[in-house]
């Protein structure tokens, strides 16, 4: 059960922004998300608003998703020609499992991105997939039609681990499809997960080891969180699954750091290593810069100049409003004074760059001092060393980010 969306004004019908979204839109980038909200099967820990074929009723299909997702492309050119225009500079389609549409139908919607707002030069052209949704023959096909990039949902390389998770592919299959990909010409992520109830230590060694022999550039590594009202939360709850300790959870942090830096990955982002800089997601740094997106495709979120909206969650409430004419939107806010600035310190504080100090109010700056001390900050970042005085957090720091977070906003 994906999570329920958040409160929020009700907006207009035509999804007509207010004058303030258009305030500095010329200086931030714009990005297209493009949600794909189905996957063959669903896994036991997953919340994302995803659905399997015999989930969904009437009035909602992969075989016409692509026609409707390309309805609300129109709506947003519509919604956004009052604003400086600016060509897409990334675009990222996730899910679910973007590549249980054909190759084809992805084709269709970056086509429609293309058409409508523009591809910047370089841009970044981002498609997640599961290692057994592909072949040589699509990934050749997504690449000839202008992505430039696959993230692949490894998650672990050990079968017992991915049966816990009620992952689908061959652990097998990894080093071919990262070799398939790379013969399209797509730069390649491995999306990994730790923390798996029954992984072990040497587990985990094994999936990063594994992920690493590839030569991939770019590894992402995510603690697991069981959501409450996820088939894996009920196991928890009825004693069939133990869950890892912190201390297991941060062992396990502080081993895939050390065998990525070793490989020559750095870390940009608390979850993120990277090779080079030309191998950081950039449609994710986005994000995490409080830049401009739309995003596309039922429950996904969209972000304007301090404004943000979220779509209806079901494929055919969604396909329904758009059919009509209007914004499938269901709510939205303008983030701005103290919610803006709590977003701004949670997220800029996660990257590699840090946050500048000049970012922070009075109060906060005061606490800098302290988090040095505790061990959470760099201290010659918080002096100035190499720039102007930044926030960077530390490997112990990364470990407890959130924690950091609160210091900096309470």
């Amino acid at each position: 059960m994906s999570p329920a969306l958040p409160d929020g004004d009700v907006p207009p019908d035509d999804g007509a922004l207010p004058g303030s979204a258009a305030q500095g839109a010329a200086e931030r980038a714009f990005g297209v998300y493009l949600h794909v909200p189905f996957c063959t099967v669903r896994c036991g820990y997953c919340d994302f608003n995803t659905y399997t074929a015999t989930e969904l009723g009437g009035g909602a299909s992969q075989a016409s998703y692509a026609d409707t997702a390309l309805r609300e492309i129109e709506l947003g050119g519509r919604v956004l020609a009052g604003l400086p225009p600016r060509p897409a500079s990334t675009v990222f389609v996730g899910g679910g499992t973007p590549t249980v549409l054909p190759p084809g139908d992805l084709a269709r919607l970056l086509e429609g991105v293309r058409s409508t707002w523009g591809l910047a030069p370089g841009a970044e052209v981002t498609t997640e997939a599961n290692p057994d949704s592909v072949t040589p023959e699509s990934l050749a096909a997504l690449a000839a039609a202008g992505f430039t990039r696959v993230s692949f949902g490894m998650q672990s390389a050990v079968p017992h681990v991915l049966a816990t998770l009620e992952r689908t592919h061959d652990p097998a299959r990894i080093p071919d499809v990262v070799r398939w990909a790379r013969d399209a010409g797509l730069q390649v992520s491995l999306d990994l997960i730790y923390g798996t109830p029954g992984e072990s230590l040497d587990d985990w060694r094994a999936s990063v080891e594994t992920a690493l022999a590839t030569g991939v550039d770019h590894v992402s590594a995510y603690a697991l969180v069981v959501e409450a009202g996820t088939k894996m939360a009920v196991q928890v709850r009825r004693g069939l699954l133990d869950l890892p300790s912190e201390d297991d959870q941060a062992a396990k942090y502080e081993l895939a750091d050390d065998l990525l830096a070793a490989a020559g990955l750095r870390w940009y982002e608390v979850s993120n290593w990277a090779r080079s800089d030309a191998d950081r997601c950039r449609h994710n740094l986005a994000y995490w810069r409080g830049d401009d997106w739309w995003g596309v495709g039922p429950g996904a979120h969209s972000h304007v100049g301090g404004v943000r909206w979220w779509n209806v969650k079901h494929p055919r409430a969604y396909a329904e409003r758009l059919e009509r004419g209007l914004s499938p939107s269901a709510g939205r806010e303008v983030v701005a004074g103290e919610a803006a600035q709590l977003e701004r310190v949670m997220l800029g504080v996660r990257l590699a760059e840090g946050l500048p100090l000049a970012d922070l109010g009075p109060e906060a700056r005061t606490s800098v001092a302290g988090l040095v001390a505790d061990g959470l900050l760099d201290g010659a970042a918080a002096l100035g060393a190499g720039g102007p005085r930044r926030a960077l957090l530390t490997r112990r720091g990364r470990l407890l980010a959130d924690a950091v977070v609160r210091t900096l906003t309470d």
